[in-house]
This record gives structure tokens, C-alpha cells and sequence, in this order.
């Protein structure tokens, strides 16, 4: 096989600089993340929505009970049947899951949330004993909404390349009751939550030390517990100063002004031919769904772009596909050790049709490299950004998604960025926990369940603070 030519090395070593984020730059990304969290709590608002979520404590790891928990996801609908036992982070589950069809993604409200709630169904058939009980159901939506209820939720807008008609701007929740009625589908629809703020609660029903919840998989978000007298925008709600609040980020939206990301070609293109061109600027920079998609960008340019003989004579009609490579190839890229890289050639062959030679596979290596650490180095600026501002000089960070999950190298690189930014001393003994630590959530279903526990305990105990109607326990 032929070697590496000094030209495709010398283009390869300018695309790793267009990637690399630089230390001062991280620091100064995370400051202006500071007051842009600060921007969003405003009584004027910012890019970033920092939805208040009416979760208003955190679990005790006490909690039992049985709940059907169902989950919106950027790929997937999931539905479980979670049983929590009372006995601190022990819980019993029965998951299914669903793949959302593209034209779903685009489809009208009706036929949409008429979908959903067909997964719903199915799950009740295999699972006769649910369908019995009328069970709690606690919705995980997994999109920016304003909330002045628990059991509500106006849609701000969509993302993760979905395009649904006739549900920005409205309440979700009567949408969704109104298929689950059409289906007859014997639930109690109880409570909407975000699939951030559910990790987040599934974090601290198992270590109650997580006081932050990540998603690091087809979009990226974070959510952390606020207090209510540090969130102006609900001043003339008059609630307890030190009552906690779950507040859903909603980070995707960080620099829609793009005033400090610093954004590649590649990055401009994707925002330009998006769904929403101008929004979800750091999303699109950071998240599964547009990773693969940067990186199909980066093999394109070389091949039409750069002389440099990248995949020449062959046919790359498939790479030409908008989104015909998602992140999961930056995983098998980083996983593929064997000598001949044997994985790697076979996934762009049976995948794209085309030969991995010597060439390919340093760009590949390379830059599917880059991208991803890029991405990881950016979200600490977002987990740095929330510990400067409440204070947090360590605690844990609950995380789900294929990133954070099947990347071998993600969490590592986030959290040595996380030491940088925020200066943390050299550890004495490898052994030692950081002071933050990014720990594996036990899933949003999880988290759901245990936030409709926690709002149907408070009913029961008088308090209603953001309950737009007394759930049915």
C-alpha cells in the first residue's frame, strides 16, 4: 500500500488546527457560558431558555411505586414500566423501544403524537398486567418547553432535526391526552419532564451527591437545582427563596449570537442548510446527530476540495448523503485497534461502497479525532460554567447517551478539560476522585419515574407549587 503522501499530511495537520479549542479559549467560553446561564434566569431572558421544570426537591432514595414512563428521544421512543422499591437505588424495569420513522419526524401534530401514542399501546399489549392497573404516566419530552406547570408544557421550538407542524407554541400535554383518549389507552398522564432534568434526578436517586444532569447523545443538554430566589424571572410568583428548582438549560442555544464558539466551515454549513438556520448553534457543534455529520463534511472537502488523492476513482455518491454518517463511526473508529484496522475498512465498505487505503485512513483516524474531542472540550465549558456559578468546587454529574456511553475516549477528554478550565491541582495518586466526577445515570425512564413519585408526594403533603391540577394518585 502506497504511504501517506507530506501534502495529505500537511492538509490533515491544518484541519487539526481548525478544531483545536486552546485552554484561554476554553476559559473564556465558560465565562461568557457564566452569563449567559445568568442571562436566561433574567426577567429579560437570554438565548439560553433556562426552563424552570417545577421539580422542587431533590429524591431521598425512599421513593416507591409504579409508573409507565415514556420518552420522546431525537431517535427513538421509549416506553418503560418502572417499579422503584422504596430501597435506596433499587428499582425494577421493562423497556421497549421504537425507532421514530423520518416522516414522523416531519409529519402533522395528529399523526405525530397518534405514533407516540401507538408505541404506547403496543407496550400495554405485551405487558397485560400495565394495561390493567391504569398506571401514572409520566411524559420525558425531549425539547425546549416553557412549563408554568409540572403537568404542562408549551413547545418552544423543535430541534434535533425535527419539523413537526402544528406544535410550537402549544401545550403538548392536552395533545397528547387527546391521542392516548382516541386509543383508549388506560393511563394517567401525570407529569412532563425533559429527558435532562429526569437524569438529572436519576443521578441523585443514586448518589446524592449529583447536583448536575447531562445528555451527551443525538442532542446535548444540562440541568442543574437552582434556587428560587435566584431565578428573577419568577419573582412575582413570590415562591420560597431557598426552594429548590429544577432548571432545563436548554444549552443547545449557547452563542446563537456567535460571539465566542469557534465555528469551522463545516460548522457553517451545517447550521445553513439546517431546519433552523441561526439556532441551536452550540448543539450542532457538540451533538450526536451532528457529528457524523461534520465529519462526512471534513471527508467530502478533501476529496472534492483538496489535491490530495482522498478516496480518487472512486464512487462517493453515498457520501454525498446529507447525514448518511452519524457519530456512532467516531466510536468504532476510536475502538478499531487491530493492526489492519479491519473494522474501519469494513464499514466504509459495506456502509459507502469505498476502499479504506493508507490515505483514508489517516484522515479518518485523524479527524474523527478531532471532532470528537473538540466536542467534549467544548460541553466542560457548559459543566464548568454552571460549578463557577453555584459555587461547586466538587460534586457529580449524572450523564446518559451514546457519547458519554460507547466513545472510549469522551469522558476522559471532557473531564481533563473540566481539570483545566477550572484549575484544578494535579492529582497526588491516580487513584483519586476528581472533584467533579461524570458518573453513568441510571436513565431518564428512571429519573421520570421517580419525578412522578416526588410530585405526587407533594400533593399528598399540601404542596402544589406549579401543579396545574391535582394529579390522580
Amino acid at each position: 500500500m502506497a504511504a501517506v503522501s507530506n501534502s495529505l499530511r500537511r492538509q490533515i495537520e491544518k484541519l487539526e488546527a481548525q478544531f483545536t479549542v486552546d485552554d484561554e479559549k476554553l476559559k473564556a467560553i465558560s465565562r461568557h457560558f457564566v452569563g449567559e446561564l445568568e442571562k436566561g434566569l433574567s426577567k429579560e431572558g437570554g438565548s439560553l431558555p433556562m426552563n424552570p421544570t417545577w421539580i422542587v426537591s431533590l429524591p431521598d432514595g425512599n421513593e416507591q411505586g409504579t409508573y409507565i414512563t415514556l420518552e420522546i428521544g431525537g431517535t427513538n421512543v421509549r416506553v418503560h414500566q418502572i417499579t422503584l422499591t422504596g430501597r435506596t437505588s433499587q428499582f425494577d424495569r421493562i423497556s421497549s423501544e421504537w425507532g421514530i420513522p423520518k416522516d414522523i419526524k416531519s409529519a402533522d401534530a395528529d399523526t405525530f403524537w397518534d405514533f407516540v401514542a401507538g408505541c404506547l399501546d403496543k407496550f400495554l399489549e405485551q405487558h397485560p398486567d400495565a394495561r390493567e392497573k391504569k398506571l401514572p404516566l409520566s411524559l420525558i419530552f425531549s425539547y425546549p418547553v416553557t412549563q408554568d406547570h409540572i403537568n404542562a408544557g408549551i413547545l418552544q421550538r423543535w430541534t434535533k432535526g425535527f419539523n413537526v407542524s402544528g406544535v410550537e407554541g402549544q401545550d403538548v400535554v392536552p395533545m397528547f391526552r387527546e391521542a392516548l383518549m382516541r386509543r383508549q389507552i388506560p393511563v394517567t398522564l401525570e407529569v412532563l419532564t425533559n429527558d435532562t432534568t429526569a437524569t438529572l434526578i436519576a443521578s441523585a436517586y443514586a448518589d446524592p451527591r449529583t447536583r448536575i444532569g447531562c445528555i451527551f447523545g443525538t442532542g446535548c443538554n444540562a440541568a442543574y437545582m437552582e434556587d428560587c430566589g435566584s431565578i428573577p424571572k419568577l419573582a412575582h410568583l413570590r415562591l420560597p427563596p431557598d426552594m429548590p428548582m429544577a432548571i432545563n438549560c436548554e444549552w443547545g442555544a449557547f452563542d446563537n449570537e456567535r460571539k465566542v464558539l469557534p465555528r469551522t466551515p463545516y460548522d457553517v454549513t451545517i447550521d445553513d442548510t439546517s431546519p433552523r438556520p441561526g439556532q441551536q448553534v452550540f448543539e450542532k457543534m457538540v451533538a450526536g446527530l451532528y457529528l457524523g455529520e461534520i465529519f462526512r463534511l471534513v471527508l467530502l472537502d478533501f476529496h472534492d476540495n483538496r489535491a490530495v488523492g482522498i478516496f480518487e476513482g472512486q464512487d462517493v455518491s453515498k457520501l454525498r448523503e446529507p447525514y448518511s454518517l452519524d457519530s456512532s463511526i467516531l466510536s468504532l473508529v476510536a475502538k478499531d485497534e487491530s493492526k489492519d484496522h479491519r473494522e474501519i475498512r469494513h464499514f466504509f465498505q459495506s456502509k459507502l461502497g469505498l476502499t479504506c487505503r493508507d490515505a483514508e485512513l489517516e484522515l479518518v483516524r485523524r479527524a474523527s479525532t478531532v471532532i470528537l474531542m473538540r466536542a467534549a472540550r467544548l460541553v466542560a465549558c457548559g459543566i464548568a460554567a454552571i460549578c463557577t456559578k453555584k459555587g461547586y468546587e466538587s460534586c457529580r454529574v449524572g450523564a446518559e447517551g451514546s457519547l458519554i456511553e460507547k466513545h472510549p475516549r469522551f469522558r476522559g477528554v471532557l473531564t481533563q478539560s473540566l481539570r483545566r478550565i477550572l484549575d484544578w491541582p494535579d492529582k497526588k495518586n491516580p487513584n483519586d476522585e476528581d472533584p467533579v466526577e461524570i458518573i453513568i445515570s441510571g436513565g431518564s425512564g428512571l429519573g421520570a419515574a421517580v419525578v412522578a413519585e416526588l410530585t405526587l408526594r407533594r400533593i399528598r403533603e399540601g404542596n402544589t407549587y406549579g401543579v396545574l391540577q391535582v394529579a390522580q394518585s
